[in-house]
């Protein structure tokens, strides 16, 4: 068999038809560091979970502490956990949170900047001293800290409901080389940071969560509406039907005649005859709950009336 020679003119030929090439179709980012990215409409969903968390706990607080407490969501972030305990700047208050059912971890912070305020006024005082207390917090200010970010877990908690049965516990404080144990510095993280204001001291609170939980449960979403999908047949419609049975609908049948001057309607007396201009062969039309639906006649039988339907909503102009 002969042996091919390839001129050089040919591989010239296909190197500029890949340079003629939209580069969009011959290439696409992937950061092979954070693989467990969360998708973009499963983000925006997070991010109004935790903007209604931010409005039930500044609630929470505002009745526990008997102070006003606002609170704002700043940004719901993608990171690595290296970018995380970068963002961190000690003294602060972290503590490691469970994840039930899964076994997984999270991180709460909240800064100093806010935690001393509040454990002053737990212990009676006002919460007004301007002063920044810069160390850790001890053993006891942890306990009385722990009353308030119970508090916050509850909150988490109940907006989570939403999207997923997830339940938060507090495990314990942490300091920032211990956090390694619990995740490797390229793990992909959930960052949702929200400002808590209280008088005139403000301060941040942090909430880390593997990415990998949250992609999780949008599986479990599609499954289960896959499932639902499935699963819907005649009974399940026969269902339906019996629970919207006993709804009230309001019906009513209206007749559009003329316009009247509201001078001539307070001088009306008994035995005043008024002119609808309203031909009695023109259709009336049929109301449900304040929509068109049906246009008709009135008709009788005895000493009882009704309507017959002579047109739908779909040939009603």
């Amino acid at each position: 068999m002969p042996e091919e020679v390839v001129s050089q003119n040919e591989p010239d030929r296909v190197v500029d038809g890949l340079n003629q090439e939209d580069p969009a179709k011959r290439s696409a980012l992937y950061d092979f560091r954070r693989p467990d990215r969360v998708a973009k409409d499963q983000l925006r969903s997070i991010h109004s979970l935790h903007e209604n968390f931010a409005r039930s706990v500044a609630s929470s607080l505002s009745a526990y502490l008997r102070t006003y407490v606002s609170s704002q969501l700043i940004a719901v972030e993608q990171l690595s956990f290296s970018e995380v305990m970068a963002t961190i700047s000690a003294p602060t208050s972290i503590v490691a949170l469970r994840m039930r059912p899964h076994e997984g971890a999270a991180l709460l912070e909240v800064s100093n900047s806010i935690v001393f305020p509040i454990i002053e006024i737990l212990l009676g005082g006002t919460g007004k001293n301007p002063r920044n207390i810069d160390r850790e917090t001890t053993e006891i200010e942890r306990s009385i800290l722990d009353g308030v970010l119970r508090l916050v877990l509850k909150d988490l908690t109940v907006a989570w409901q939403t999207m997923a049965e997830i339940e938060f516990f507090l495990e314990g404080y942490q300091s920032g080389p211990d956090l390694f144990r619990f995740f490797p510095p390229n793990e992909a993280m959930l960052e949702v940071s929200m400002e808590l204001t209280m008088g005139q001291h403000k301060g941040m609170i942090t909430i880390s969560i593997p990415s990998i939980i949250v992609k999780m449960q949008r599986q479990k979403l599609n499954q289960q509406v896959k499932l639902k999908k499935g699963k819907r047949n005649d009974s399940d419609y026969e269902r339906m039907l019996r629970l919207v049975q006993p709804a009230q609908v309001n019906a009513d049948i209206r007749l559009n005649g003329q316009l009247l001057l509201l001078r001539n309607l307070v001088e009306m007396t008994i035995g005043d005859v008024i002119s609808l201009g309203y031909p009695v062969t023109r259709a009336l039309d049929f109301h449900l709950n304040g929509t068109r639906k049906f246009r008709g006649q009135i008709v009788s039988k005895g000493t009882k009336r009704g309507f017959h339907i002579t047109d739908s909503s779909e040939t009603v102009g």
